[in-house]
C-alpha cells in the first residue's frame, strides 16, 4: 500500500479533467456526506468535472449512498448508478473511494475463490489514479483483502472520512 498525503491528494484532484466519488459504508459511519458535497464544489468551481459512482449495495442497505447524498445536497444529476458510470472509469483522471470497499474490489472479477466472485464493482481500478480514504488497512465487511489498494495507480489516504474530507477541502481551498 501506497500512502498519499491529503496537501497531495488534493492538488491532484484540483487539477484533475474527471473526479469520481465512490462512497460507501464509511462515509456513512464518518457522516462525511457534507463535507464530501464541499469538496464537490470547490472542485467544480475549478472546472473539474464530478461525478458520484453508487454501487446497489454499497452501505448498510439498498438506496443508503443515495439517501446520504440527498441528504447533503447533492443534485441527483451527479449521481450515477454502477452500470451507468462504469464505463467512465477507462476516462476518470482520479476516483475517490471513500469508506467503500467489497464494491470497488477487482477480485470479484478475477479470483474465482473469492467469496466476492461474480459479484459486479464499480471498475475504480480502471481510472488513471485512485484515491481511497480509509480508517484503517484492515478487510471490508467481507473479510476479503482488497487487491486495488496495492494497484500502482492506487495510493491510501488513511484517517477518519470526515476529517480527511476536511483536509482534502484545505488542501483545495489553499490552491487559490
Amino acid at each position: 500500500m501506497k500512502e498519499i498525503q491529503a496537501q497531495d491528494a488534493g492538488i491532484l484532484m484540483a487539477f484533475a479533467n474527471q473526479v469520481v466519488i465512490i462512497p460507501g459504508y464509511g462515509m456513512a459511519v464518518a457522516q462525511a456526506q457534507h463535507k464530501i458535497w464541499e469538496l464537490t464544489q470547490l472542485l467544480n468551481d475549478k472546472g473539474v468535472s464530478v461525478k458520484f459512482a453508487i454501487h446497489p449495495v454499497a452501505g448498510r442497505m439498498p438506496g443508503h449512498m443515495n439517501v446520504l447524498l440527498a441528504e447533503a445536497g447533492v443534485p441527483y444529476d451527479m449521481i450515477y448508478d454502477m452500470e451507468d458510470i462504469n464505463a467512465n472509469f477507462k476516462t476518470t483522471t482520479v476516483a475517490l473511494v471513500i469508506g467503500a470497499n467489497d464494491v470497488v474490489n477487482p477480485s470479484a472479477k478475477t479470483d474465482t475463490n473469492s467469496p466476492l466472485y461474480g459479484m459486479p464493482i464499480l471498475d475504480a481500478i480502471d481510472s488513471d489514479n485512485v484515491i481511497v480514504i480509509k480508517r484503517g488497512r484492515g478487510a471490508g465487511f467481507s473479510g476479503v483483502e482488497n487487491p486495488l489498494f496495492f494497484a500502482d495507480n492506487t495510493k491510501m489516504l488513511f484517517g477518519d472520512g470526515q476529517k480527511a474530507a476536511n483536509e482534502l477541502i484545505q488542501a483545495v481551498k489553499e490552491l487559490g
